[in-house]
């Protein structure tokens, strides 16, 4: 009888970007369930130090390092001092949503600097050690369903999510012959600390809530089997593709 691929991570690094709280940190502690030695990395040394520990005291295996993602040179360096990593979660983001008309150099600057080019390097730098420790690793991007799709508000959202929906296609081209795949998570709105004060808006919640057709808000658990299913063999087929986790909302 065929055997199912095991979900388990053990014996794998694994570095999750963005990693202080909400999603970032859920997928750590997922990742680490999973049996994964997991990385936390984010500019707040203090919150990354306590999700580690939190990691830690739960019996999972955790570290972490202070690490600014925008910043290519030192990232680099802070990585180039640590042990290749067979797992990467690219996960750090952000977010202005304001009317395409008022949007700003400045604007544009920050959203596609950290969500497109620094997810870029930082999948370039991690691939690179990937290849020359012969691993062959699962890249993923912590992609939207507003890559996707349009969304009012969201022109600089959509097109950091778009743009990283093609790097990852492109990615797992130049990446399969070194046996290494490129996925995205797509998914819909996730009610955490920094989303939460969004949904006090009732009349913005109810057109969210309008659109999610089972008819909730996603929380961080509903992306934690997703980010293990993607890291371990249990996807061992799935490349240059994204799994879309928006309770319907792109179905329509």
């Amino acid at each position: 009888m065929p055997t199912t691929p095991s979900f388990r991570l053990d014996g794998r690094r694994a570095l999750v970007t963005g990693a202080g709280r909400g999603i970032g940190l859920a997928c750590a502690a997922a990742l680490a369930q999973a049996g994964a030695h997991v990385t936390l990395a984010a500019r707040s040394g203090e919150e990354i130090a306590a999700g580690a520990e939190a990691i830690r005291a739960a019996c999972g295996q955790a570290d972490w390092v202070r690490l600014d993602v925008s910043d290519v040179a030192g990232t680099t360096r802070s990585l180039a001092a640590l042990a290749p990593f067979d797992i990467l979660l690219n996960n750090a983001g952000t977010n202005r949503p304001k009317p395409f008309t008022e949007v700003s150099e400045e604007d544009y600057d920050a959203v596609l600097g950290l969500n497109l080019r620094a997810a870029f390097f930082a999948a370039q730098i991690v691939a690179g050690g990937m290849i020359a420790a012969g691993l062959r690793g699962s890249i993923i991007h912590m992609g939207s369903q507003m890559g996707h799709v349009g969304g009012a508000r969201r022109s600089l959202y959509c097109a950091s999510k778009w743009g990283l929906e093609g790097l990852s296609k492109a990615m797992a081209l130049d990446l399969a012959p070194h046996g290494i795949r490129s996925n995205t998570i797509a998914p819909t709105f996730i009610e955490t600390p920094m989303t939460r004060p969004f949904f006090e808006d009732k009349t913005f919640l109810a057109s969210v809530l309008d659109k999610i057709k089972l008819g909730r808000l996603g929380s961080v658990e509903d992306l934690m089997g997703a980010v293990v299913f993607l890291a371990s063999d249990a996807s061992a087929l799935m490349t240059g593709t994204s799994l879309i986790v928006d309770g319907g909302w792109t179905a329509e």
